[in-house]
């Protein structure tokens, strides 16, 4: 299979790089992490707003500019190479796949509408306090009483969980598991009884809360079909896989240019230690994990905008080898810059640090194969919990 972008995707990365490489410079991403937000309301409102990003993987019917899976993964690529903070992955690859997922025709229609002129930040509660993926980490409770429902319980590693307009929780009938009993609830920023504790986490540009629930609501505020939400809610975490596969393929990306051009430059007994056989070889072994993930990437993106029957296998494939290849770009880039590559000055840590918190996000490549080896019925050995 020979993949290659059209000439309009071809312009969207231009335009995304041209972005991102101004606005997302070590500089101004340093300034905006420290920062109460972890991001710019300025900037997510530009990307947003005036750029359109939030909207383009949304149908046209609902504000959006009707595009795929491969646009929005050039994205995810573009902002990944530069660890661009902001709301965008929480509210345009997991809340609105979810909606697109589970929610009705009039919830679509409020909802996407609202992410795709860029007036609703959202973030998503998937997971219990451990974060363990899937159906099976979520711990948060929706009871029945009448024609009202009560969500309480607990849901950690949130992204972007203290800074929200809407919060899409996932919860569960009491005594269910597994995919059983599970429903979304959409909860306004405004409504009172959600709690969020913002916590100290190892990447500093995906920052992220725990939040506590005890709150009433209606039946309208149930995404689709209550306590039927299982199989859509784990279709939607498809599609955030692959996005953040992207994300993943474009921080290696990085990490292998800004080695390169480092290795060239640094001077050691009177040569470039770029031109020294190790290092060459390591250099080599970054581009080949890289390229390998590149490709699985880019499939599982057509993949998804396909409808394909192959989608789960795709996005396990590609989530768990494009989470390897940047951790292994990221620890070689500290490495191989020396020194300075431990020092807290240069950029190398950060993305070591987005490397690993990336490669447990929905889920561990371990986590991933097991799941492969499942799907491809190679054995009922249990699944890892992360």
């Amino acid at each position: 299979m020979e993949f290659a972008f059209t000439a309009e995707q071809d312009l969207i990365r231009e335009a995304a790089r041209a972005f991102c490489d101004d606005q997302g410079s070590s500089q101004k991403m340093r300034a905006v992490i420290e920062t109460q937000a972890g991001y710019d309301p300025a900037v997510w409102e530009l990307i947003t707003s005036e750029l359109g990003w939030a909207g383009i993987a949304i149908p046209e019917r609902f504000g959006g500019a009707g595009l795929g899976m491969v646009e929005l993964g050039i994205l995810q690529h573009e902002q990944g190479r530069r660890l661009f903070p902001s709301p965008f992955f929480s509210t345009v690859c997991l809340a609105a796949q979810i909606i697109a997922a589970l929610g009705t025709e009039t919830q679509k229609a409020q909802l996407l509408a609202q992410i795709a002129v860029g007036k609703t930040r959202m973030a998503a509660a998937l997971t219990g306090s451990r974060g363990i993926p899937g159906c099976a980490g979520i711990t948060a409770e929706l009871q029945r009483t009448g024609n009202r429902y009560r969500l309480q319980g607990e849901s950690g590693f949130v992204i972007y969980g203290y800074a929200y307009d809407v919060l899409l929780v996932a919860a569960r009938a009491p005594g269910t598991q597994g995919m059983e009993g599970v429903s979304v609830v959409a909860v306004e920023s405004t409504r009172p009884g959600v709690t969020a504790e913002r916590l100290p986490m190892l990447d500093l540009t995906r920052p992220m809360a725990r939040l506590s629930f005890d709150v009433d609501v209606g039946v309208e505020s149930v995404l689709g079909e209550p306590e039927g939400a299982g199989r859509g809610l784990e279709e939607a975490m498809q599609f955030a896989r692959i996005a953040l596969a992207c994300e993943s393929v474009g921080g290696a990306e990085w990490t292998l240019e800004m080695t390169t051009n480092y290795v060239s430059q640094r001077i050691q007994f009177g040569r470039p230690v770029g031109s020294f056989q190790a290092v060459k070889h390591r250099l080599a072994d970054m581009m080949l994990v890289l390229e390998a993930a590149r490709s699985a990437s880019w499939y599982a993106a057509c993949v998804a905008d396909e409808r394909s029957e192959e989608l789960a296998e795709a996005a396990a494939i590609a989530k768990a080898s494009c989470a390897d290849a940047f951790f292994n770009c990221a620890a070689n880039a500290i490495q191989l810059h020396g020194g300075i590559g431990f020092t807290w000055e240069h950029d190398a840590h950060l993305y070591f640090k987005r490397a690993r918190a990336a490669s447990t996000l929905l889920g561990s490549p371990a986590w991933h194969r097991e799941h492969l080896a499942r799907l491809m019925g190679l054995g009922d050995a249990a699944i890892p919990a992360f």
